[in-house]
């Protein structure tokens, strides 16, 4: 029993045994103290609470008079369990007084009503998971992620590892980050540039938190990334959806009136198109008419399977107005909660600064390793390794839709997902149910939609989880629940 347990005031007019039967009978209504465990002996309270063994005496002896506390030989003294749930009763609740209406003090959500991404917790249970942003833990780096971590608690990166950064990234990997990971993405930067986040999806937030006023309105992609949708219209934005082709999000005439437009133009999330080289530079000028600042969310550029990966949009010239958001979630794991925001300096202070009083930095032990991962060269051969691993599960899935599906799927060629358009008549809801019930996991597709209830007819297939030969199996599966679905 620690000291916080029992407070004594030694000031109060009231007896030292009376406060202290007190505190002990209501920590056993609370449930503060286990029934399975011996309670102190009187010497031991006395020692810990500094008062006389006769003190700790009167106030065992009042709590075993009434019934709170038992005698057991040889064993001590210990909470009478046949008490506990009349005192939680008489207290009204574990901790006394009345319950806590706790939604009554609970910010409103603006975004309650809007649909979200729902994943199946133990997806990892069932024999066909098709999930997306999930990886396969077979593939995952492991040793040289471990030697990683164990250099990172050695002199000279120790202090790095332990330090409190208060607002301040590792200049290590800041310059890793500049020297081998965004030029692969035509990006050249000075690491002041460049801010350190726990994944894109941290760096969307702060984003939102610092530039985004009541009333500003967005531009998002329609189909588009649900998480986005949520965290602009929480910081009070007004959503404005943009439709999605073959060739990625569709301009507008006018974007006079938004304040940001949120895009992915490496791999459209969730169809995986690729924004036409035409189409951003179009972005690019109606951006700079219009003042207008565009988030480039380039999630998982590294995985393209035919031809040439296209520049970033942050890569082009005139992208002054581009944040370009990046992670290592896709192409490493997700757990690790680690990705970059690149823009101007000024804006990056300014981030720094909203970060400080929201999570401090990211662990400075994880950015090290990081740091030491990619100074090592073993972040390229990871992604060249992952490429050609996701590349035979691509082509494995995208031959298994077009063998066991009704109607033919004609994906693009990258991303770790594939989108499919089904016929109006199918219900990817109930699709994605009885599925499941099959063992096959997937998505519906229509929470990605600003309009869920007109989409019906869509799901999405991740495979970077599941085992490539685990692919043909559950697409035959998936089939078979496909035309009974349809009737």
């Amino acid at each position: 029993m620690g000291r916080t347990l029992v407070s004594i005031d030694r000031d109060s007019r009231e007896p030292v045994y009376q406060q202290l039967r007190k505190a002990l009978e209501h920590a056993i209504a609370t449930g503060a103290l286990d029934p399975n465990r011996a309670l102190p002996s009187s010497r031991e309270l006395a020692r810990e609470l500094g008062i006389s063994r006769n003190t700790a005496n009167t106030a065992y002896q009042e709590l075993l008079a009434e019934g709170f506390i038992e005698s057991r030989p040889r064993r001590g003294v210990f909470v009478n369990p046949e008490m506990v749930p009349h005192m939680q009763r008489q207290e009204g609740g574990a901790h006394g007084g009345r319950d806590v209406e706790w939604s009554r003090h609970f910010r409103g959500r603006p975004d309650a009503r809007m649909p979200e991404i729902a994943k199946v917790t133990d997806w990892h249970t069932y024999p066909y998971p098709f999930v997306a942003g999930q990886v396969d833990p077979a593939s995952f780096p492991r040793l040289a992620w471990t030697r990683a971590l164990r250099d990172a608690l050695e002199p000279p990166h120790v202090h790095y590892s332990l330090r409190d950064g208060i607002d301040e990234d590792d200049p290590m990997l800041l310059e890793a980050l500049c020297r081998e990971v965004l030029p692969t993405r035509g990006i050249e930067v000075e690491p002041d540039h460049v801010l350190v986040t726990l994944g894109s999806q941290q760096g969307l937030d702060l984003l939102a938190y610092t530039l985004v006023t009541d009333g500003d309105s967005i531009g998002v992609e329609d189909p588009g990334y649900p998480d986005a949708r949520h965290i602009f219209v929480r910081a009070g934005a007004r959503i404005v959806p943009y439709p999605v082709d073959t060739s990625g999000l569709i301009p507008q005439s006018s974007m006079d009136d938004l304040a940001m437009l949120h895009v992915t133009p490496s791999h459209h999330s969730p169809t995986n198109v690729t924004l036409s080289i035409g189409r951003r530079k179009q972005l690019l000028s109606m951006a700079d008419r219009a003042e207008l600042l565009l988030v480039e969310d380039d999630y998982d550029s590294e995985f393209r399977y035919q031809g040439s990966p296209t520049p970033a949009l942050k890569a082009l010239p005139g992208s002054d107005r581009v944040v370009y958001l990046g992670t290592f979630s896709k192409f490493l794991a997700p757990g690790l909660r680690l990705g970059y925001l690149v823009a101007d300096p000024e804006l990056i202070r300014e981030l720094r600064g909203q970060r400080r009083y929201r999570v401090r930095h990211p662990s400075g032990h994880t950015q090290r390793a990081m740091a030491l991962f990619i100074d090592g060269g073993q972040y390229q051969r990871t992604v060249r390794r992952r490429r050609t691993q996701l590349q035979r599960k691509w082509r494995a899935l995208r031959e298994a839709l077009q063998e066991h599906l009704p109607w033919q799927v004609a994906p693009p060629p990258g991303g770790v997902s594939i989108w499919v358009d089904g016929p109006a008549e199918l219900d990817g809801v109930r699709l994605a149910e009885r599925a499941l019930r099959r063992g096959v996991v997937i998505e519906r597709g229509d929470v990605f939609f600003a309009e869920p209830g007109q989409h019906r007819h869509h799901i999405r297939l991740g495979f970077a989880a599941i085992g490539e030969q685990s692919i043909a199996p559950g697409v035959a599966r998936l089939g078979e629940t496909v035309r009974e679905v349809l009737g």
